[in-house]
């Protein structure tokens, strides 16, 4: 018996979703269309041989995708206010910076918590490098640019 998982699940699913899918239009220079496409056709709730992709809310997700590609040089403005002087954003690995732009847009223009934003996408980041400091790096970037982009909410 499949269990269809829950909205919160979907919602993280889709966060997932939107980070792999702007890390891949970053490295395949691919549009917004054409990617989002992709995914809501090929990972949202497939079925492969390796395993099973979670179902996730597909609004939620080109919601995401399209206000990080609308709003990506403010956000990158953020984050690299948020990093060290010597490690601009265009230095970061392009996966956390897919991440940055994901939340980021999240931060800007969205009804997304702050504080639900920077957790959701902490446990991306653990997703993505379970073993390694980036998820705390993660959780300092997103801190700041939250308070930057909702101060009123701290």
């Amino acid at each position: 018996m499949t269990v269809k998982p829950d909205r919160k699940q979907m919602k993280s699913a889709s966060r997932l979703y939107a980070v792999q899918a702007l890390f891949q239009m970053e490295s395949s220079g691919q549009t917004v269309q054409v990617i989002c496409r992709e995914f809501e056709t090929h990972r949202f709730g497939a079925t492969y041989e390796e395993g099973e992709f979670a179902e996730g809310n597909v609004d939620h997700f080109r919601e995401v995708v399209e206000k990080a590609v609308n709003w990506q040089a403010k956000i990158d403005q953020m984050t690299d206010r948020a990093l060290v002087a010597a490690w601009p954003i265009d230095r970061i690995d392009p996966v956390i910076r897919a991440l940055f732009r994901a939340a980021g847009a999240e931060l800007v223009d969205m009804a997304t918590p702050p504080k639900v934003a920077i957790t959701e996408y902490v446990d991306v980041a653990k997703a993505f490098f379970p073993d390694g400091k980036e998820p705390k790096f993660v959780n300092a970037v997103l801190d700041h640019m939250a308070r930057e982009a909702q101060p009123a909410a701290f």
